[in-house]
């Protein structure tokens, strides 16, 4: 088990634990939460030893394997597969040995390695790779792609999936939900519910928490409270806890007020003077209960709008993508006819790649329709919060610095005050305090970002609401804050977002976005979640349908090529002999074929037989390395299952050196293999033929 006994952990000179003990039993699934800054992370540090602990004992099994997920992003040109196949430390270190065995030819080395190879997994590694990384949302198509050709997003993806192909012991997961959609999501909460090790998790996702993890570990104050159970049972629990901390409170400042009142009345008085002074030393010794305040929580709400045209806006026989510099059209949404109403509270549905963002952005008039017509209502005001932040803001500049640019583009339409120092006390009531209002928006956190573009959004006094992924950055307190904030709003709100909490609580109806078409969703999000899993058993036996018709197009073009390769060996002689015999006679007929049909018979079986006689020994040859591989193959699963055995030294070192003999000789005739069939191919004959 993990174990933390009166440990301090300091970061810089800020205190993150103070003297803390806990412990994580092995199996335990564990969500870790707690404020920003909170010290989260830092507890990960010192789990996976970047931090050392500054006081008291800090414990982790030796022996235990721990996976974590890389958080730079990978720069490499290697295949998806073969990256995540390299989490794989294990494999690795296996087939370093046996590399090192074979180069100094060290038969029981190379025994041992290729039974811990076995062990390992290496004969489906590929496909383990293959499944987490389709579970996580990649196409058949994108298996074999550079990774360097995925965006951002869709290379942190396979980070994770590179660390959920390590073998381990402890988990460790910090934000593994920021990147996926709500397929992948399902996808990763049903892999995690089967991991066998320990888990610990930071998330801001309370269904992902609520789905994954049975005990709740809260930082605070430098303290951790474990509490048994998911992040709603913690919730609960917590509020227990505090409902009990204030009514101890507020029976103590009644009784904290008595003494006072008794001193103060009293302590002037020569015969009460020594029973003040007794109750002045019980109110110094009194425990001081811990008032119950909210430590700064982040709240907001969105400003009544000036005005609420309805509709909002009408779509009509509307196509929406992009347009290329050379003026190609790219069309993702099509036949699109939609309108959206004053107050409605519509979610935005689909996966990855089908067209939620264009729609959003089309709407919030940053891309232009293909086709088709966008109405808006007299009076709109779009309030849009981009997926990515920085498409609506400028690194270079400071949060005070957006907000002067926002009140001039906006200027005498705004209701809003717009000196200096009133746009300085709005930033601060969004926690930009003090000199963060002069800090490049470019240095600062993801969290810090979204709250600017959320004051931003609330300063313009929308009656639309278009938010693409909110909640990316945002920690639990401010997603309840957001959820608050929209609930109230009194406008119309379009949500694309993969926080199912976030959904539920705002959304009353859904559009769902798929196949080149937007259209209503009838269903709940549990709805949503199964169709999903329908979606993706669909696509998979779409995916092996392609692949066995371009199988069975690769074989009928291999089947064709022969005739045709035939006929254009008769076919040439033919006309050059018809040609000498029509020069050769004179008067006869021209209407008379050169060559008769039971010439051409006879020309074509020449043909075929010369042909045959070219081709036979190749494939003689080949039927002879089918059945060598096959003998091999059946050897070395005899040799391996012997290694299994307890045997002398010598003996394994036989076996060992017996293994790499088979391991040579079938990767010559696996190469010589290729050659034939090559061969044959030119010739215009399959192999299998």
């Amino acid at each position: 088990m993990i174990t933390l006994k009166n440990v301090t952990l300091r970061r810089g000179a800020k205190v993150l634990l103070n003297g803390v003990n806990a412990t994580i039993n092995p199996g335990e699934k564990v969500g870790l939460v707690g404020r920003n800054g909170a010290g989260k992370s830092s507890l990960f540090a010192l789990l996976n030893g970047t931090l050392h602990e500054d006081g008291g004992d800090f414990y982790i099994p030796t022996q235990w394997r721990m996976a974590q997920v890389a958080q730079n992003m990978p720069e490499t040109d290697e295949p998806a597969t073969a990256f995540v196949v390299a989490g794989d430390t294990r494999l690795n270190d296996l087939q370093a040995e046996l590399a090192k065995a074979e180069a100094a030819d060290d038969g029981m080395a190379i025994a041992h390695a290729y039974t811990d190879l076995a062990d390992a997994g290496a004969h489906d590694a590929e496909p383990r790779a293959q499944a987490l990384i389709l579970g996580l949302g990649f196409k058949v198509s994108e298996l074999d792609k550079p990774v360097n050709s995925f965006s951002g997003g869709w290379r942190m993806r396979l980070q994770l999936a590179r660390a959920l192909m390590c073998p381990s012991d402890l988990l460790l997961l910090d934000e593994p939900t920021n990147h996926l959609d709500l397929d992948a999501l399902v996808w990763l909460e049903a892999w995690l519910k089967r991991y066998e090790g320990t888990m610990i998790v930071i998330s801001h996702d309370r269904e992902f928490l609520d789905a994954v993890t049975n005990v709740t570990m809260h930082i605070d104050n430098a303290q951790i409270t474990r509490y048994g159970g998911n992040y709603s049972k913690f919730e609960d629990l917590r509020a227990q806890q505090l409902e009990l901390q204030q009514a101890s409170f507020s029976k103590q400042q009644e009784k904290i007020a008595h003494l006072k009142k008794f001193i103060d009345r009293f302590k002037a008085k020569a015969s009460k003077a020594k029973q003040a002074q007794s109750r002045v030393k019980a109110l110094d010794r009194m425990e001081k209960i811990a008032p119950v305040l909210a430590d700064a929580e982040f709240t907001f709400e969105f400003k009544e709008p000036q005005n609420l045209p309805n509709p909002m806006l009408a779509i009509s026989d509307a196509a929406f993508g992009y347009r290329s510099e050379d003026g190609a059209q790219t069309t993702i949404l099509e036949n699109v006819s939609r309108s959206v109403l004053a107050g409605q509270r519509i979610g935005i549905l689909g996966a990855n790649g089908q067209g939620k963002s264009t729609l959003v952005k089309t709407i919030a008039r940053t891309m232009a329709p293909l086709a088709g017509t966008v109405t808006e209502g007299k009076g709109l005001s779009i309030g849009y919060f981009a997926q990515q932040e920085l498409d609506v803001l400028r690194p270079h500049e400071n949060p005070l610095e957006h907000m002067i640019r926002l009140a001039r583009e906006l200027g005498p339409n705004s209701r809003e005050p717009s000196r200096e120092q009133d746009l300085r006390s709005y930033l601060g009531t969004f926690n930009f305090t003090g000199d963060m209002v002069k800090q490049s928006v470019g240095s600062m956190s993801g969290g810090e970002k979204a709250r600017l573009v959320l004051a931003m959004i609330v300063w313009q006094r929308p009656n639309l609401l278009l938010l693409d992924e909110p909640t990316n950055h945002l920690d639990l307190a401010t997603r309840e804050a957001l959820s608050m904030a929209l609930n109230e709003f009194e406008g119309t709100v379009m949500l694309v977002s993969h926080d199912r909490a976030l959904l539920r609580a705002v959304c009353d109806e859904f559009w769902m976005v798929g196949r080149g078409a937007v259209g209503p969703f009838d269903g709940d999000l549990d709805d949503y979640q199964r169709y999903l899993l329908e979606e993706a058993k669909r696509q998979r036996e779409l995916a092996k349908l392609e692949a066995a018709a371009d199988s069975a197009a690769l074989k009928a073009g291999a089947a064709l090529a022969p005739v045709a390769t035939v006929a254009a060996a008769t076919i040439a002689p033919v006309s050059i002999a018809a040609s000498a015999d029509q020069s050769s006679v004179k008067g006869q007929n021209d209407a008379k074929p050169a060559v008769d049909a039971k010439e051409q018979r006879k020309q074509d079986a020449q043909a075929r037989q010369q042909l045959a006689e070219r081709t036979r020994p190749l494939k003689r040859e080949l039927e002879q390395i089918d059945k060598r591989l096959s003998a091999l193959l059946a050897e070395r699963t005899d040799l391996e299952q012997r290694l299994t055995q307890p045997l002398p030294p010598a003996d394994i070192a036989d076996l060992g050196r017996r293994l790499k003999a088979g391991h040579d000789e079938t990767a010559r005739l696996e190469e010589r293999w290729l050659e034939i069939s090559a061969e044959l191919e030119e010739m215009g004959v399959s192999a299998s033929a």
